[in-house]
């Protein structure tokens, strides 16, 4: 089993304005002269995280973390309702991620993320393929209605009771759009209505990650905190609006990344998006954990640093 590399700490970083009132988080580690890799987290709304360095050789890679608009150490923050998420849209991290590399003054570099990051990270790639260097993705999620639809309605045949509780927490009706509801209560000023629909989207989440051996259970109640808050107003919102993507557009345009080396690593329930996008990226490697979903396994751990390792040299 591959280790992660040793804690390390950035040796630059900085708040980017990126327009709309907004200011971006960075952070850069590892060698200045090292090859270029940007980081780019999950949620959405999830920041990113000190262990996130620790995927990168530090004496081979100049990383770049950065926390996406809303979120972590980025400004106005997504937990305070009064903050507007009208210019928070895909297209507009896309455009952060390229005003980053400019400002950094990268040319090409590596993509690596998981879950919401490797929807993220694609669409960047196929806007800018001549910017990317190589991808290594694990979590494999397009964002498309359908992979939306599986976690907040079609697991319910699983967890029938659950999901009744988390229906009846967002008001709908049993055919209604709970996705969008919840987006609704996240954003609302009365603390009495974010909160408790904060932590039922939360307990929702941890219910549909429990089919997983290494799913680990909380309890959310009373006030959320403010990483949290962030984390499911932004997961609602991009979700109600299928991330403002045509449905199936990042595997429709998969075949602009021909040429770009990339490493997809996936669980096995339910792997069809990873299959469907390895499929239409030409060259593209597919590699499933037979024994793992969407959380995180050793063997994929394994996997994900040694790809890294192997782009590195190149």
């Amino acid at each position: 089993m591959a280790e992660l590399y040793p804690p390390i700490e950035p040796y630059d970083q900085g708040m980017l304005d990126v327009g709309d009132g907004h200011l971006v988080y960075w952070e850069t580690c590892g060698n200045p002269d090292g090859k270029p890799a940007v980081m780019v987290h999950g949620g959405p709304g999830q920041g990113c995280v000190p262990n996130m360095r620790r995927m990168f050789d530090p004496e081979r890679y100049r990383a770049v973390l950065f926390d996406q608009r809303g979120c972590g150490r980025s400004t106005p923050h997504a937990s305070d309702p009064g903050t507007d998420l009208r210019h928070n849209t895909t297209e507009h991290l896309v455009a952060d991620m390229e005003l980053l590399r400019e400002h950094l003054g990268v040319d090409r570099w590596l993509l690596t993320g998981g879950s919401w990051g490797t929807t993220l990270a694609l669409v960047y790639a196929e806007r800018h393929p001549h910017r990317v260097s190589e991808i290594m993705l694990s979590a494999i999620s397009t964002t498309r209605r359908s992979e939306i639809d599986w976690l907040y309605r079609d697991v319910r045949r699983f967890f029938p009771e659950e999901w009744e509780q988390f229906r009846a927490s967002a008001g709908t009706d049993r055919d209604g759009d709970i996705v969008g509801a919840y987006a609704r209560l996240l954003g609302d000023p009365d603390p009495r209505v974010r909160y408790p629909a904060a932590n039922a989207w939360r307990t929702w989440e941890d219910v549909v990650l429990s089919l997983e051996a290494k799913a680990v259970p909380a309890v959310y109640d009373g006030r959320p905190d403010d990483d949290l808050l962030a984390f499911v107003r932004l997961t609602a919102h991009y979700y109600a609006h299928a991330g403002w993507l045509e449905e199936n557009a990042v595997i429709r345009d998969a075949g602009r990344l021909a040429g770009i080396p990339g490493v997809l690593i996936h669980g096995r329930r339910p792997v069809d998006t990873a299959w469907e996008l390895a499929r239409a990226w030409p060259g593209a490697e597919l590699l499933v954990d037979d024994h793992s979903g969407h959380l995180g396994s050793d063997i994929k751990r394994t996997w994900m640093l040694n790809a890294l390792d192997r782009f590195a040299t190149r």
